[in-house]
Order: C-alpha cells, then sequence, then structure tokens
C-alpha cells in the first residue's frame, strides 16, 4: 500500500481520521469501490456478520453463536435474501452486485491486514479464510442486522403477561425493553440556526460493537456525491446522509410490522403438517446442519407453515381432532405438538426496499428523498429531512402490513380464522414541519403503527433544551447529545422522600437517602448522587422482579429459546417499567398489581435503602466508576492486552494506545438524551449507546461534524483503530471533512 497527494480524479482517499472517501466515474464503479474498501477496512466485521445471515458463524465462534445459528436458519433470513434479490429490478441488482464483486474482490487483502483471521483458536485447526459473497449476501445482512427491530418477542411477554396477571397488567410493563433499538434526532429549521440554513443532528442507540456498526464514509461520482454513515457490507448510506443540498437521518419508527402465530403441528407420512384456518396442510420442511467449532455439530429442523417459518418450539399440543381415519387410516391418532410461527414482510413481499438505496444517493431535494423513501421497506423508520432550498420532511417510512389488531399485540392462534393478513399495508404517516421537530422513538408520528413506544422523556427533554435558545449552530449541538439529566428518576426519588425519618430509617439510611435527595437528577460520570441512586435503583429492581406479586413472570425466559431471552427476563422487565410499577396505584385503571399497592411499594424501596446504606459501599463511588463501556466483540481482539489497557477513569476517559479501552466509565443512563443503558437489576456496565453521533449542517456541508465509537478502522493495530474514541467517550465530535487538497490518496497493489 502507498501514499501519495491527489493526483487523479478516480480512487480512494482519507481524511485526517481514516474515513474512506471514493470517487469513481459512475455508480457501480463506485458501489465496487465501496465493497473493496470496505472488505480492506472491516474484513473480519463483515466476514462474521456474513456468517450470521447465513447461520453459519458457530463455525468460527464455537457454541455460544449456536443459538443465533439456529435462528437465523430457521427464520430462513438467507433464503429470504436470495428471493428479495431475484425480485430486485435489474438497475438495482446490478449496483448490489457491483458491491459484493469489490468485497470478493478486497477481501484476500483485508484478511491479510485482519490479525483475526490468523489467530489460533479452540476448535479451529487452521487459519480462517474469508468466504466468498454471493449477490445476496448485502441483503442477508441488512436483514440479520434488523429482524428483530420490531420486537416480535415482546408479544410472548404480553400474552403471558395477560394471561397471567390480566390484560390491565400489560400496560404496567409497556415501556422500550432491553431488546429495543432506539435513537434521537432532530430538526432546526433555517430561522433558528445562526446561518440561517436547517441543521439536523442527533445519534443512534444501539448496541455498541467493536468494530462499530456504522462506517463513515463519502461517496461521489458524477450524479451525486454523498457522506454519511453506511453499514458495513451494505451498499449506499441508508440512514444518515448529506448529500450537499440535502440530508437526512432516521430513528426506528417502533412499528409493528411482525406477527406471530401459534402453529399446531403434526407428523404424516409426508412430512410436517401445520393446522390453519382451512384444516391440515402439509409444510416445508428439512433439516440442516450447524457446524460448531470444538464441538459436534447441531442438527436443525427448519419448517415453514402458510404463515412462515417456525422459530420456537412450545411443546405438546391439546387432543385435537386429528381428521378421522382419511387423515391416516385407522391407526390415524398422531401427535400434535405446538410451535410459533413468525411472518415478515420481506418473507411475503420479497422486498427489503434495497430499490431506494441507489435512489437516496441520487437525491437532490426533500421532494428526492420523500420519493426514494416510497420504496423503503425494512425496518420501518421516522425519518427527518432538509435541503438548502428551504424544504423540510418529516414521515414515516416502511412497510406495516392491514391486518387483525390482536396481531400486534400478542401471538394469534393460526387455525382461528380472522388473523390473515389481508394483503393491504398501512400508508405512512406525515405531519408537516412547523419548528424545531423531535424523533426520539416516542408515541409520535408513527403511534398509530405500533403498540410499545418509548417513554417520552428523551423527546421532551430535547425540545425543551432546543427551545432554550433563539438560534442554534452545528458546534452548539453537541451539548444536547450530551444531556445527563433522568427524568425517570422522579418516582423513586418520591417514595424515597416519603419514607419515615430517624424514627423509621437507619441513621445510615436518612444519611443515605439526604443524599440522593440533593442529587441534581444528572446521571454524570463524575456524580457520586448518581451513583448512589443507581445503587439504590437496582436493589429495588432486584426485590421487586423477587416480589411474590410478579412469581407468575418469573422462568419464562428459561423456557424460550435464547435468542427470544432479552424480552422475557423478568429483571430487565422490571428495570425498564420501573417508573410504570412505582406509580401503578396513582394512575387510574392501573392499580392491578395484587400484593403492590402503595404501601407495599413504599415498604420494597425502604428495605432497599436499608440494605445499600448497610452494605457501606459507596464512599467516593461515582457513577463513572459503575456505568463502564462493555461492547460486544466476535471475539477478543488479538492485539488486546487486557494488563495493560488504560480502562479510563472519569477524569480521564481513556487512553489510546495499541491495545483499546476494554471498558471505560460512561456518563449518561437508558432515559437521558445521552442514551447509555445498562440493566439496572442485572448490571451497571453499558452495552447500548450511541453507536454514532452526527450533525448535519444544509448551510455548508464541511461546517458538519460526527464520532464514532473507536475508529474508522476496524483493523486491530491500525492508526485510526481506536482514535476516534476519545472524542466519543466525552462528548466531543470531528468536523467533516470533503474537500479533496485535504485529503490523502490511498493505492493499494492488486
Amino acid at each position: 500500500m502507498t501514499r501519495t497527494a491527489p493526483n487523479g480524479p478516480n480512487g480512494l482517499y482519507r481524511d485526517a481520521w481514516g474515513v474512506p472517501h471514493l470517487r469513481a466515474g459512475d455508480p457501480y464503479e463506485l458501489a465496487f469501490a465501496q465493497g473493496r474498501v470496505t472488505a480492506l477496512d472491516r474484513a473480519w466485521q463483515i466476514e462474521v456478520e456474513r456468517r450470521r445471515a447465513t447461520g453459519t458463524s458457530a463455525a468460527i465462534l464455537g457454541p455460544d453463536a449456536v443459538a443465533w445459528d439456529r435462528f437465523a436458519r430457521q427464520a430462513r433470513l438467507a433464503d429470504t435474501a436470495e428471493r428479495c434479490l431475484r425480485a430486485l429490478d435489474d438497475d438495482t441488482a446490478r449496483w448490489v452486485s457491483a458491491y459484493v464483486d469489490g468485497v470478493n474482490g478486497g477481501l484476500p487483502e483485508g484478511a491479510r491486514r485482519a490479525p483475526e483471521f490468523t489467530a489460533s483458536r479452540e476448535g479451529m485447526a487452521a487459519a480462517l479464510a474469508p468466504g466468498r459473497w454471493e449477490a445476496w449476501t448485502p441483503m442477508a445482512i441488512w436483514l440479520s442486522h434488523h429482524i428483530l427491530f420490531a420486537h416480535f418477542p415482546a408479544k410472548l411477554w404480553r400474552e403471558a403477561v395477560a394471561d397471567r396477571l390480566g390484560p390491565e397488567a400489560v400496560a404496567v410493563f409497556a415501556a422500550d425493553g432491553p431488546g429495543s433499538g432506539g435513537s434521537n434526532g432532530w430538526l432546526i429549521p433555517a430561522d433558528r440556526t445562526t446561518t440561517g440554513a436547517a441543521l439536523i443532528a442527533g445519534d443512534p442507540h444501539r448496541f455498541i460493537e467493536d468494530p462499530g456498526f456504522y462506517q463513515q464514509i463519502r461517496l461521489a461520482c458524477p450524479e451525486f456525491d454523498v457522506v454519511g454513515l453506511a453499514v458495513p457490507g451494505v451498499p449506499g448510506i441508508p440512514h444518515f446522509g448529506h448529500a450537499g443540498s440535502v440530508a437526512w437521518a432516521i430513528t426506528n419508527a417502533m412499528a409493528d410490522c411482525q406477527d406471530l402465530y401459534r402453529e399446531r403441528l403434526r407428523r404424516g407420512d409426508g412430512g410436517v403438517e401445520a393446522l390453519g384456518p382451512d384444516g391440515w396442510r402439509p409444510c416445508a420442511a428439512h433439516v440442516e446442519i450447524v457446524e460448531v467449532a470444538g464441538e459436534a455439530p447441531v442438527e436443525v429442523e427448519v419448517v415453514e407453515t402458510g404463515r412462515g417459518p417456525v422459530v420456537m418450539h412450545a411443546g405438546p399440543g391439546p387432543e385435537v381432532d386429528q381428521g378421522g381415519p382419511a387423515a391416516g387410516g385407522p391407526d390415524h391418532v398422531r401427535h400434535v405438538w405446538e410451535a410459533v410461527s413468525l411472518r415478515y414482510p420481506p418473507r411475503v413481499r420479497h422486498d427489503l426496499g434495497f430499490a431506494a438505496l441507489p435512489a437516496l444517493l441520487r437525491a437532490k431535494t426533500v421532494a428526492d428523498v420523500d420519493r426514494a423513501l416510497d420504496r423503503w421497506a425494512e425496518p420501518v423508520n421516522v425519518v427527518l429531512a432538509a435541503d438548502t432550498c428551504g424544504g423540510l420532511l418529516h414521515r414515516v417510512a416502511g412497510v406495516v402490513p392491514d391486518r387483525h389488531p390482536d396481531n400486534g399485540l400478542r401471538t394469534v392462534p393460526a387455525w382461528e380464522p380472522g388473523h390473515e393478513w389481508s394483503g393491504g399495508y398501512a400508508p405512512p404517516p406525515r405531519r408537516p414541519v412547523s419548528g424545531i421537530t423531535v424523533m426520539a422513538n416516542e408515541r409520535g408520528i408513527a403511534a398509530p403503527l405500533g403498540v410499545e413506544f418509548a417513554p417520552r422523556h428523551r423527546a421532551d427533554r430535547i425540545r425543551r433544551l432546543l427551545d432554550g435558545s433563539p438560534r442554534w449552530s452545528a458546534g452548539d449541538m453537541a451539548a444536547v447529545h450530551t444531556d445527563t439529566l433522568l427524568p425517570s428518576a422522579g418516582p423513586l426519588l418520591d417514595l424515597l422522600a416519603g419514607l419515615d425519618g430517624l424514627d423509621g430509617l437507619s441513621p445510615e439510611a436518612v444519611r443515605l437517602r439526604d443524599r440522593m435527595s440533593a442529587w441534581d437528577r444528572r446521571m454524570d460520570a463524575g456524580s457520586t448522587g448518581a451513583a448512589a441512586y443507581a445503587e439504590v435503583r437496582a436493589e429495588v429492581v432486584r426485590r421487586l422482579a423477587a416480589h411474590p406479586a410478579l412469581a407468575c413472570l418469573s422462568g419464562l425466559d428459561a423456557e424460550a429459546p435464547e435468542v427470544f431471552r432479552p424480552w422475557l427476563a423478568l429483571t430487565p422487565r422490571v428495570a425498564y417499567a420501573l417508573e410504570s410499577l412505582l406509580t401503578t396505584d396513582v394512575l387510574p385503571g392501573l392499580n392491578v398489581l395484587p400484593g403492590l399497592d402503595r404501601e407495599a411499594l413504599a415498604e420494597q424501596v425502604r428495605a432497599a435503602l436499608e440494605d445499600v446504606a448497610a452494605r457501606d459501599e459507596l464512599t467516593g463511588v461515582r457513577w463513572g466508576d459503575l456505568h463502564r463501556l462493555a461492547p460486544w466483540r466476535a471475539v477478543p481482539s488479538p492485539v488486546d492486552n487486557p494488563a495493560s489497557v488504560d480502562a479510563g477513569s472519569v477524569d480521564n476517559p481513556g487512553s489510546v494506545d495499541a491495545a483499546a479501552p476494554v471498558e471505560a466509565g460512561l456518563p449518561g443512563d437508558h432515559d437521558c438524551v445521552l442514551s447509555t443503558s445498562s440493566v439496572p437489576g442485572v448490571t451497571h456496565h453499558c452495552a447500548r449507546g450511541p453507536a454514532a453521533r452526527y450533525v448535519w449542517d444544509l448551510a455548508r456541508r464541511d461546517g458538519s461534524l460526527w464520532i464514532v465509537p473507536f475508529g474508522a478502522s476496524g483493523v486491530p493495530g491500525d492508526p485510526h483503530w481506536r482514535d476516534q474514541h476519545p472524542l466519543w467517550l466525552r462528548g466531543a465530535l470531528a468536523p467533516v471533512i470533503t474537500d479533496w487538497d485535504l485529503l490523502t490518496e490511498e493505492r493499494h497493489d492488486l
């Protein structure tokens, strides 16, 4: 590899942060270049994603990956991607294929650069070679990333709550759950900015992955020039982009677009049959083998009914009419078992919305973005867009099927009529933009399309912050990104304040309560008050999860496939619904948890306070000492040396050298604008947070700002492997640089 000054119109250039800027003669050459640079910078990451999408990751990651591979096979992710590719228009198919050719062209060099391919791992006898990509692989990766984004496992939870506590109790737990994805986003129109042009800013909240989920990139050819955040393994810039004259951003709409059906299955002479509204019908069924590094292969039976693929087997079914002698002769009684099938739009429609991706790149105005998003399918998003001519856009994009309302609430019986999809789809809501507009997964524009949404705390707080100044600049946005006020702390603090004084509490508990009462409700990394609040909150969550009133919900996760367990585990559910649980007796119609009235809740809070005070473990402890980053890695980085890692402190968030901080103290919390999520009652460590931050300036694109955790490169030891991480940790942003004269050309010998 050699680096020189720019001397040609086309090629690969880098800015000071290692962000790739690609220039090519047409969109297809550019797609090839994007695929190739992704293979160079993220070879190991996209190899893992390719394997996860095809259900083959356990072959390199071992037994811990079997659960995901089983689900990927059962849900038919790769097969769905193949069907979606075959249904693509010729131009989009050519563009996607060009990207895949680029990946395949860059993988040999990318694998040589990535030490994960040569590192020894248990169960693998030789170095790993990257697999060849098929034309449908990007579509499978996209589907793999987003198949759980509509939260269909939550239907299993809601059904269990309704069955065991009554339908009214479901609302108590209706909160942004542990498996959901969220984001902040806001649009400031021209009359509220210092430049007289609109600003769009925000941060997508995902599980923090290492390497990061988003890839900063610039794609330029004679037809367009777009800078934004790509998804490694997927062409284009789908979620967050700035084309110079127009910019766009999204958040998860929290729409319900997937259904779960309770199935009754039996085995006949011809294979597996399922009971539908018209009786027993044959299913497609076959067995696949999941290879597992270090262990024996695992057989997975893949079954698909007329509703969709079976993703969960639920145990023996009831005795039902098997259809008489005609169904199998005199000895016609067959074993019946129950299962759960998944119906999701890409499987039904053979469309992932990939035709929107090249159309977005070509957009020059808000109207162009709007037309492109008419082709969007998966996942369902809320969109904000603005252009330099004053155009503004606020809409939902994606596919939500028309069907019975019960389908959105719970699993529905496959054998009963009325739960079929009508074949129609809900019109995407849109609103005119009037003033500052915020999107944060709350029950807003997308309300007709969903069931559960995030609490309004983030959205309301962002609006209040933005209303606090008459004019905003791009540089001001970091103060919004990093706001740590925790409005949802109120109910617990109110209960604490209502406890008896010295006559009812120990002196140690009184001191702890008084300390929390004086706390400013900001989850700052250096705050001892925030640490005290978090410890008491965690103890309250654990006590409520163990309370007899909720005992009937304990163990649901143990009965479900591992992939669904985050939605079914009781302690996380209590943690994220704590605000509702602590106020059920003061909300009309929600006093539905026998044994957990106001007096009982106060007693649980009292006991938690006393327990934390008695442990006397909080002297000098700050929130950042507890709330530490725990990113997901497929395997430990081959160059990590934990003994030499500076995990970072509250005052010095992290150092950057050959080894990245494994964990660093973070400000923020789940309901803060700075949404760095832990699971109270389980761990203070943070696994989900801002996977990127961005500010799109419509006055001047080079006035835009962005940042990602870790860095632009996914290659351990690369100079840009960790160089953005200190900025990300402290909430700072890096400049978007688009002046070709400020970039460095990079050449690779093929």
